[in-house]
């Protein structure tokens, strides 16, 4: 799996779509993924908006929970880095982070509308 930092400086404005969830290593067991601390590995629905583009979503995994995010508040992600991969004829990214905290002082009420 090759290892890309992301200059998230870069992406615009990051704000939270979906608050954290324990990520689920199993869907028939339900077995919650764990980092190699033991840690419960968390996923967090971020909108990515650069000036003049659309809107994406990306979901991006961080070890332990991340505190005090609610949907729409603005976010800082540190460390990110996208991951290429592949599994038979199926391929895509994912995103991991060292971690996600909200910008204090936005509000999480302002979900909708523009960035």
């Amino acid at each position: 799996m090759q290892s890309i930092p992301v200059d998230t400086a870069r992406l615009g404005v990051l704000r939270c779509a979906i608050a954290p969830e324990a990520k689920i290593s199993n869907s028939e067991t339900q077995e919650v993924k764990k980092d190699r601390d033991g840690n419960t590995i968390y996923t967090v629905a971020v909108t990515v908006r650069q000036d003049r583009r659309r809107i994406s979503v990306i979901e991006i995994a961080v070890s332990g929970e991340p505190k005090g995010i609610e949907e729409g508040q603005i976010l800082k992600v540190t460390g990110l880095t996208a991951f290429a991969w592949s599994m038979g004829d199926r391929h895509g990214i994912s995103f991991r982070a060292d971690a996600i905290t909200p910008v204090h002082g936005t509000p999480a009420h302002a979900k909708g509308g523009g960035a």
